[in-house]
């Protein structure tokens, strides 16, 4: 059996929560304190030992990847995937990060969804279907983003939207008017019904003294 003697350990300048393992006098890779902390210089590792460290090594920097990932933003499954494999990590390393993440309730694809539609919801509101499509690009499955949107109440979002739009837009002519905020809440992803709805109330609500219009088809 191959076996190699720990020469030195040195915690790194740059980066004090990991260390340097010198083999047989050679620099030969570096650990986590965490992983390194049972190491003393003057022990004798195998080969197995040596690949059981680094793969310890690896879950390990890929956990602190995936919690740095997560500290911008909530983060779906798959993004959380895509991030690990385009730092390299290997596979039974982000299978053990995402373990641990899914423990820890900081994986979670049902409150992703629900913390997703919220966000838009309260920042940038979207049509059910728009949000539908965001959901999907994100890798969710069918079930949770139908979950997810179920109780979006369109109306009311598209009203929301429209009315912190329509105050630029008092000055024109109905005509005029209509059309810009029904492109507005159009490109929302807001269905034809609803915009024609939210887009008459705004303006009856905001032209008191002027012509009052019901329901009709846009031209």
């Amino acid at each position: 059996m191959n076996m190699k003697k720990i020469t030195a350990l040195e915690v790194q300048k740059k980066n004090p929560n990991r260390v340097n393992v010198h083999l047989d006098g050679e620099f030969a890779f570096g650990l986590a304190r965490i992983t390194a902390v049972w190491l003393k210089v003057g022990d004798t590792l195998s080969d197995e030992k040596l690949a059981a460290l680094q793969a310890e090594d690896a879950r390990e920097k890929a956990l602190q990847q995936a919690l740095l990932f997560l500290s911008y933003r909530a983060r779906s499954e798959k993004e959380i995937r895509q991030n690990l494999k385009k730092h390299e990590y290997p596979e039974d390393a982000i299978e053990y990060t995402m373990t641990r993440l899914r423990d820890n309730r900081l994986a979670n694809d049902n409150e992703f969804a629900h913390a997703w539609v919220e966000n838009r919801s309260t920042f940038r509101p979207r049509s059910r279907r728009a949000l539908t499509m965001e959901l999907r690009q994100k890798g969710l499955d069918e079930e949770t983003v139908k979950e997810a949107v179920a109780n979006i109440d369109e109306e009311a979002l598209a009203y929301e939207t429209a009315r912190k739009r329509a105050p630029r837009f008092k000055s024109l002519e109905w005509s005029e008017f209509r059309k810009k905020l029904s492109e507005h809440l159009a490109r929302r992803g807001f269905p034809y019904s609803v915009v024609t709805s939210v887009v008459t109330r705004i303006w009856n609500e905001t032209h008191t003294e002027e012509t009052k219009y019901e329901d009709e088809e846009l031209t």
